[in-house]
Order: structure tokens, then sequence, then C-alpha cells
């Protein structure tokens, strides 16, 4: 595996850069995160976490149950019901479970994601998932968008641990066979950025899904783009696009 430069050190000042000075054509390998990245679904898991919660006699917010997406979903149980035993977790993960998929017709890719896996195939990139979702939650959705074959590699919080331990990415680049500079990490909560910047990876934050783009500008990013538009702009090379990087 190829060893990773020294990460940046950035200051908040230089989010004036210009894009222009950044170019992605070199890295070969695109992992993104799935919820609020890929699929439009940040909505649905507040709804879900509520109702479940509520289900066994507990109450959060909104922006809780925002902050706690990217985690595997126990952790973020344990994260938003501190108070509830180990049954009543359960029962609150079971709840979670059954609400969503019972409702995830409802979560479609954002446009025009499909058609930026597409064109990143056919530049020659391999493409992977790291995500919170357990194995069989991924593989549900993956099925219902119909989007398994654009991904050479997928990586979930069940198999590898829960963000922001970077093991999901160590999986996916020793699956690959590359390295850390080959790659760039794309993701919309503060986890996702930890996550990659403890391995010294590029990463992207995409301010349309869980996080504000302050929250994630904290985090100090590689790249930082407003849209699902400018996320595909960027990444393909073409266009303009509105964005900050570092």
């Amino acid at each position: 595996m190829t060893e990773s430069s020294t990460p940046h050190t950035k200051t908040p000042n230089q989010y004036t850069q210009s894009v222009d000075k950044h170019d992605l054509s070199g890295k070969t390998l695109i992992i993104f995160d799935w919820d609020g990245t890929l699929m439009d679904s940040v909505g649905l898991i507040v709804e879900a976490m509520h109702v479940a919660g509520e289900a066994h006699g507990f109450q959060t917010t909104d922006k809780a149950v925002q902050d706690i997406i990217g985690l595997s979903l126990m952790n973020g149980i344990d994260i938003l019901y501190p108070q509830a035993s180990d049954l009543q977790k359960q029962g609150i993960q079971q709840s979670y479970a059954e609400y969503y998929i019972a409702n995830s017709h409802r979560t479609p890719l954002f446009a025009p994601i499909e058609s930026m896996l597409q064109t990143l195939q056919r530049q020659g990139k391999q493409l992977a998932v790291a995500t919170g979702k357990k194995r069989k939650g991924l593989d549900r959705v993956l099925a219902a968008s119909s989007s398994h074959q654009y991904f050479v590699m997928t990586r979930c919080a069940d198999e590898a641990g829960s963000k922001p331990d970077p093991q999901m990415l160590i999986d996916i680049l020793q699956a690959t066979q590359q390295g850390i500079a080959d790659a760039v990490f794309v993701g919309d909560s503060v986890y996702d950025i930890e996550m990659a910047t403890q391995l010294g990876m590029s990463s992207i934050a995409v301010n349309y899904g869980t996080a504000s783009a302050a929250e994630l500008a904290a985090q100090q990013p590689t790249y930082q783009v407003e849209t699902p538009q400018a996320l595909m702009a960027l990444l393909c090379g073409e266009g303009v696009y509105s964005s900050h990087s570092l």
C-alpha cells in the first residue's frame, strides 16, 4: 500500500482559495458515504428515529438525530437515549428498522448521482462505499436503487467498526490495492471527514446532507461543495461548480 503524504495544515482563511488550484483527475479510487451523500435519506432517518424512540417512551430532536447519522445505529441510539436500558435500546433499534424498511421507497438517489457514478466509471475510476449502515441495510438499498454495479467494494459499520474509526477505509484500500494518496472520501457528516483525516486521505464534504457547512468546515476537509451537481462537477471535471477548497 502506498504511504500517505503528510496531511496539509489548513487555516480558515484559506477557504477562499480557488478550486482551480486542485485537481482530482489523479484520484483512481472514489469512496462515498451513503446516507445524505448519495441517497436522499436523511429525512426518513430522522422520522424513523422519532417514531422508534417515542414507541418506547423517549423523545429527541431533529438536530440530535442528524448529528448521529454516520455512526452505527446502536452507537447512535446510545447517544440519543443514554437513559434507556439495553432492552429498550434493542427495541428502539427494531422499531427503527421496521419503520425505515417499510418506507425506504421514499429515499431516491440525489439527482444527478447516478449520472455521476456512470461518468466516473467511464473514466476508469474505482468506486466504493463506506457507510454506517449494517450490511443487510446497505444491500437492501443498493438493490432498491439498482446501483450495485457501480461499486467494486462496499464496507459497513457491522463489518469494520463505526465511524470515525478508519478501518472501513483501510479495508477498501487493501481490497482495491490502492494507496491513500490515490483515494478521496466523500461524506456529509463530521464523522466522515474525521475518518478520512485520521488516514491522511483527501476528503470532500458535502453541505446538502446532515451537518451544517460550518460544522463541516471546522473539520477542514480538502474540498467542500454545496450541491450534488457541484459534487459531480468536481469529481468528473465537468463544467463550473460552486465550492470551496483548502
